[in-house]
């Protein structure tokens, strides 16, 4: 499993916090790890953190002057994608194949012959909303593996289903699926 390619697609939400930690895991564990993340992403974590852990920039635009296609070629260079975490707009962006940034397009790109994972993570009543669910749903028909989230205590100050599973769940998930 070692050398395999990682691109882990962080999306905005206060788990993006444990995406730093995703991260640095599959770094000590001998993958190589490219990361996608959003503007909103960027407001949870900076980017200075993402690229010292990654060793590689930060992928934020889909139309970099140095390169014009990086959602194809993102796609392509991964033996596995991981949106973590995937928040509640992201999932609904992902199912009706808007690619309106670097991440929703390179869902758009994928043809899900690589293992595909996406993880939500939001409040407990944005995860039970029907609209969220039918959207997972449709993702995990088309191919992807929708991650379960946790319960307990929620960024919101609430308790619920909704929390980002921990880093170490996300690696051993990413290992099994490779």
């Amino acid at each position: 499993m070692s050398e395999s390619k990682i691109l882990v697609c962080i999306s905005g939400s206060i788990a993006a916090c444990k995406a730093t930690e995703l991260v640095s895991l599959l770094k000590k564990n001998g993958f190589l790890v490219k990361v996608v993340a959003t503007d909103c992403a960027l407001e949870f974590v900076g980017r200075a953190s993402l690229e010292a852990l990654s060793g590689d920039k930060v992928y934020t635009q889909m139309f970099a002057e140095s390169q014009k296609i990086h959602h194809i070629n993102l796609v392509e260079w991964a033996d596995l994608i991981v949106v973590y975490p995937a928040s509640a707009a992201t999932v609904a962006r992902l199912r009706v194949g808007l690619a309106e940034d670097l991440l929703t397009a390179c869902f758009v790109a994928n043809n899900f012959r690589k293992p595909y994972l996406v993880v939500p993570s939001m409040n407990a009543n944005m995860f039970a909303h029907p609209a969220v669910q039918e959207n997972l749903q449709v993702l995990q028909n088309w191919g992807a593996k929708v991650v379960e989230p946790a319960s307990g205590e929620l960024a919101c100050g609430t308790s619920g289903k909704g929390r980002a599973p921990e880093p170490r769940e996300i690696l051993a998930l990413i290992q099994e699926a490779l």
